[in-house]
């Protein structure tokens, strides 16, 4: 078959078009007229052809069309003349393959709510949330005109098997879901007298076990696999099916968690014969121990079968999901063990100080290797995201600061203060003498290219800036200055701008930035350009001049909210943290007379989240625990007992779960309708 394409394109200087169809890319060329055009003498035979157009300058993608291309080819020749598709500026483009029609209309503005699947509790929960919790979260976002349900990573995290295995952020793999999640008598668990008891007694703590939690569905689990429900699953055609389309990261991961039960730790490294990965290696290990590499297998099967049937019941109800996408891999994780050479194992990425952190954070993870990464157009990376779009219609990028530039921290250190930005153009010696200034005490070599030089991110708090004179202060002050907020503006943006395109040109999912912390200039530019939503918080104001951004002032691109999982709730920020800035909030932002109350009482949650509905952004998706904190009877006594992570406590345990079940809050008739009145009232 033969094909000719056809698109009009006014291009800048320097500017080229490519044609990407069925993984390959095609360079156009130009006609008069603003045309690009493209003839493909031999095509595979398929008869719906789904293509895409990319602008590409200096051998890096600038531009990609938001949705892709697709078009019934005719046997023999056939030409296509396309327009570019790009997102209405008054619109939002968010309508994607499984997505309702409710979120193509011009100027959508959508309500949500963000919490943990692990937070969910319900009648009949097992002591966590499951994703069949989910259909009644949705039930209760359709009951209250809500449309998104933003949830946290659903990752598989088991490592040690202990409470460390809690945090979210530090998945065993990129692709296997969570065995906590499951509902165990949709995976064929008998409802027993002795089942119903530990069911109860596990429901009824007020946060999670996380240990014999797992522990007691782990042992259910193991119980069915080797029944007859076992062989019957593995048997089925449906399971076939599931194993060949997800062979490439099930069996490695399923092989895994075998050998890290076997040897009783998920470092690799200590793995004997196993330390370092082959496919031979693991298909030797799997016909040698079947039975337990089968065994994950067999969970993962139903994992993805009661997510994808819970996906499809709440898209029925005009609700979609919001996934999360971390910025790291865990260094004892299958994808670090398959893929050693696409990170950098004796680096740790992490976070300079900020308003989570005074001292930084330190996440442990391995950076990445993007230069090698690049080598298969991010072929990782698209299986990844790939993965995320069977579940998910839109995600969470957390640090997407961390695809302009990472801040990495060599391996022997453990504060964060001992990191520096990479990739980063540092000083000569030469060039920090001209200066009149000395490394000692300022500056921190840069651990892969000696003789170079960053300024310490607390610099300005050390003894030896307390001993420059004034001079050489004014001096450190400026490149302090130059270095983290201009020196590497245009460079990040490239750097950024050789990812982000070719990753989200390959999957329809919304993206949504987490763009907090120290924020280079390009930033904006650059999720402007790529049409990804920022995230704004009212108590973290992009502008360094306001004590508090102003929701009536937010971009239509974003989206707003009152919380994230790693800071205070709204009511635990207002009755325990800074009373002097609460008294500035309640003056100047609520527009209140008087001294600021102790309590935030419910008419304060109302005024602030009424606020933050009324904004302009896409989404207003707000914690779970806010909106509780406008009904006096249904808020939890305890506000502090509320949050669910501390970035500056690591290792933190992550057990927060809500405190009334699904079922009371559907049947809060009073409530449900006044949350359905703010949304609709708001436009929402």
């Amino acid at each position: 078959m033969r094909a000719r394409f056809t698109i009009e394109y006014h291009t800048q200087w320097g500017e080229n078009l490519f044609l990407v169809c069925q993984g390959r890319k095609y360079p156009m060329e130009y006609c008069e007229g603003g045309f690009w055009t493209v003839e493909i003498d031999k095509f595979t035979g398929a008869m719906l052809l789904d293509y895409t157009y990319e602008v590409v300058r200096d051998g890096i993608v600038v531009r990609q069309e938001w949705r892709h291309h697709s078009r019934k080819a005719a046997r023999g020749e056939t030409s296509f003349r396309d327009a570019w598709n790009d997102v209405p500026a008054g619109g939002n483009g968010f309508l994607r393959e499984h997505s309702t029609a409710i979120f193509d209309k011009k100027g959508f503005r959508g309500a949500g709510t963000a919490i943990p699947v692990f937070a969910l509790r319900s009648n009949d929960g097992f002591g966590v949330g499951e994703f069949y919790d989910l259909k009644q979260m949705a039930d209760w976002a359709a009951m209250t005109g809500q449309t998104v349900l933003q949830l946290l990573p659903i990752n598989d995290t088991t490592m040690t098997h202990e409470w460390m295995d809690s945090y979210p952020y530090n998945a065993n793999s990129t692709f296997a879901l969570h065995p906590q999640f499951i509902n165990l008598p949709a995976a064929g668990v008998k409802v027993t007298a002795a089942f119903k008891k530990q069911r109860a007694e596990l429901n009824a703590l007020q946060k999670i076990d996380y240990v014999k939690v797992n522990q007691a569905k782990t042992k259910l689990l193991k119980a069915v696999f080797a029944g007859p429900e076992g062989e019957k699953v593995l048997a089925s055609e449906n399971y076939r099916d599931f194993f060949a389309a997800n062979a490439h990261w099930l069996l490695p991961y399923a092989v895994f968690c075998a050998l890290r039960d076997e040897n009783g730790t998920p470092d690799f490294s200590q793995w004997g014969p196993y330390a370092k990965y082959s496919l031979k290696k693991a298909k030797d290990y799997y016909a040698g121990h079947k039975a337990e590499v089968d065994y994950h297998c067999f969970v993962q099967y139903h994992l993805d079968k009661q997510l994808k049937e819970v996906c499809a019941y709440a898209h029925a109800k005009g609700v979609v999901f919001k996934g999360d996408l971390p910025i790291g891999i865990s260094r004892t994780s299958v994808d670090a063990w398959c893929h050693p050479d696409l990170f950098n194992m004796d680096s740790q990425c992490g976070a300079p100080p900020d308003a989570f952190a005074v001292d930084g954070q330190n996440w442990g993870f391995p950076t990445y290797n993007w230069d090698k990464m690049a080598e298969d157009n991010y072929a990782w990376w698209k299986s990844r995201l790939g993965k995320m779009a069977e579940y998910f219609d839109a995600f969470r990028i957390d640090h997407i600061l961390g695809f302009f530039r990472i801040w990495e921290i060599p391996v022997p250190e453990k504060s964060g203060l001992m990191g520096h930005f990479s990739p980063a153009m540092p000083y000569t010696l030469q060039e920090i003498a001209d200066r009149g200034l000395a490394v000692d005490g300022l500056f921190l070599e840069d651990p892969h290219h000696k003789g170079l030089w960053h300024p310490r991110i607390n610099g300005r708090d050390t003894e030896a800036f307390k001993h420059l004179n004034d001079w050489q202060k004014w001096s450190f002050n400026e490149l302090y200055d130059d270095f983290f907020y201009r020196r590497h503006n245009e460079f990040w943006k490239h750097q950024a701008m050789r990812k982000l395109p070719e990753l989200l040109g390959s999957t329809g999912m919304l993206a949504c930035g987490e763009d907090l912390g120290m924020i280079p200039a390009c930033v904006p530019e650059v999720m402007d350009s790529q049409r990804i939503l920022s995230l704004e918080i009212q108590r973290m104001p992009k502008d360094p001049n306001q004590t508090f951004a102003i929701p009536s002032e937010y971009p239509y691109m974003s989206v707003c909210t009152t919380s994230t999982h790693d800071m205070s709730p709204l009511r635990a920020w207002w009755e325990e943290e800074d009373r002097g800035l609460i008294q500035r909030y309640y003056n100047e932002v609520l527009g209140r007379a008087g001294e600021a109350p102790a309590y935030c009482e419910p008419d304060i949650c109302e005024q602030i989240i009424a606020q933050h509905l009324a904004s302009p952004a896409m989404f207003t998706i707000l914690p779970l625990q806010d909106w509780l904190g406008m009904d006096a009877e249904l808020r939890f006594e305890n506000p502090a007992e509320e949050r669910i992570n501390v970035p500056a406590i690591c290792p933190y345990y992550w057990r927060y779960r809500m405190h009334l079940t699904l079922e009371n809050l559907l049947s809060q008739k009073a409530f449900n309708d006044k949350v359905k009145k703010m949304v609709e009232d708001s436009g929402r």
